[in-house]
């Protein structure tokens, strides 16, 4: 397997967009559950990132580094639809949590398999500018998308906000999904 360097980059800046454009979201979705969960979530997350570090060994190379970028990505694309069909309840922001813990999870990992993969001093200055400025991209996406709903269409409730984001979400989310997959060539 072999990484398409171009397209690579491209992804990393719509994926960094994604989280710019979502960061706020997860306050009011995260609203009904109890504080206690976090700790709880937090020590699953901890021990599960002892867990794969143990197996760093076989998991850092290009294969799995794709597979398990793809599995974020599904979850993430998982999370968008799960909000979608649930809305706003203790369920829903139960199963989101879940799903952005488990993103989580494999962070530590993915930040370390892809400096491996990338190899190049660099490719990885590219990829870390393009991180950035798609994250500034989708905070201001996110900021300018808000006050559009404000002030041109007078949609203050936040929780209304956020559903109609989700489909914008889900398209990007899908879009992500596709230029990962070129990303990487057999």
């Amino acid at each position: 397997m072999k990484l398409n360097e171009k397209a690579f980059i491209r992804y990393k800046l719509f994926n960094s967009s994604f989280t710019g454009l979502s960061i706020g979201i997860l306050f009011t979705i995260y609203s009904p559950l109890d504080p206690s969960i976090y700790s709880i979530g937090g020590i699953i997350l901890a021990a599960s990132m002892l867990l794969i570090a143990k197996f760093y060994e076989k998991l850092l190379n290009i294969k799995s580094f794709f597979y398990i970028s793809l599995m974020v990505e599904l979850m993430m694309l998982i999370t968008v639809i799960t909000f979608l069909f649930m809305q706003y309840s203790l369920a829903s922001a139960l199963l989101i949590y879940m799903g952005y813990q488990f993103t989580f999870i494999f962070g530590g990992y993915l930040v370390r398999a892809e400096t491996l993969v990338a190899k190049d001093k660099e490719l990885l200055g590219k990829i870390d500018v393009n991180k950035q400025l798609g994250y500034l991209v989708g905070l201001g996406a996110s900021f300018v998308f808000y006050k559009a709903l404000e002030y041109g269409f007078e949609i203050t409730d936040s929780k209304i906000q956020i559903s109609i984001l989700h489909y914008l979400l889900i398209g990007l989310q899908g879009f992500i999904i596709l230029l990962l997959l070129r990303s990487f060539s057999k």
